[in-house]
């Protein structure tokens, strides 16, 4: 069954088409990966899935219900959750603190920079997605102090206290090194093996993509190139001479 429909999804800004009718279809439960060249429109294309740009054209169908016109916020209560290319987190806080708020406001708590106690079930849930991210012996130090994978691996973790059944993740590897790409890759297959959760990425390390991904759709110039399972991406001549050829840091 589709968790996801997209379709014909296009975005105009005055005379460039960012995307052009662009469909999509992810089963529950499926891991899909979005690549593609610099100004392929992979982040616009996020960016209408989510509800933070309002599409020129077609539709966005999430658990059948039509969510084209419906603001982030509503899309967020009804289980579809994000992370964006720069991390998205309290840098003053703690990792704790961090994903406390997160569990509040998913809780229909007031938002508070003042924990509401640890009576209310927030504790527990909090302890247990630091748990889920590798967390929990850095939970008191400041976010701002982390790495760039701890960091990510926060912002994720704040994502899935909304108890989302569909997280969008845009570029997770960006700026990290060997060990970090690593580490969040096996966080990445983790919450997707272990959670059942699906999950969409856009990634343009291609070790991490045809290590995680169960099908890939290739975007060029704003239009679909190809889809397939990873081995049929890397056979296709088009997508070579369009991407895979090319540095795409």
């Amino acid at each position: 069954m589709s968790i996801l429909r997209v379709e014909n999804l296009s975005r105009h800004f005055g005379s460039l088409i960012a995307v052009k009718e662009v469909s999509l279809a992810v089963e529950q439960g499926e891991l899909r990966a979005i690549i593609g060249p610099n100004g392929a429109g992979k982040t616009t294309f996020f960016n209408m899935i989510s509800g933070l740009v309002e599409p020129t054209s077609g539709r966005v169908i999430f658990e059948d219900n039509d969510v084209t016109d419906m603001p982030p916020s509503w899309r967020v209560s009804k289980g579809m959750a994000r992370t964006f290319q720069i991390t998205e987190i309290f840098p003053e806080l703690t990792v704790y603190d961090n994903i406390r708020i997160a569990a509040e406001v998913a809780a229909g708590h007031r938002l508070s920079p003042f924990p509401y106690g640890k009576g209310n079930g927030v504790d527990a849930h909090v302890k247990e997605l630091l748990a889920k991210g590798d967390l929990t012996k850095k939970a008191e130090r400041l976010v701002g102090e982390l790495s760039h994978g701890d960091q990510r691996a926060t912002e994720i973790m704040m994502a899935l206290s909304l108890g989302p059944r569909l997280l969008l993740l845009d570029e997770p590897t960006a700026g990290m090194g060997e060990a970090e790409t690593q580490h969040m890759q096996e966080l990445i297959r983790r919450l997707h093996k272990d959670q059942k959760l699906t999950i969409i990425l856009i990634e343009h390390d291609m070790r991490v993509v045809f290590n995680l991904a169960d099908r890939i759709m290739v975007l060029a110039e704003g239009s679909v190139l190809a889809e397939g399972t990873p081995k049929e991406i890397s056979a296709n001549e088009d997508v070579q001479k369009a991407y895979l050829g090319q540095d795409a840091a």
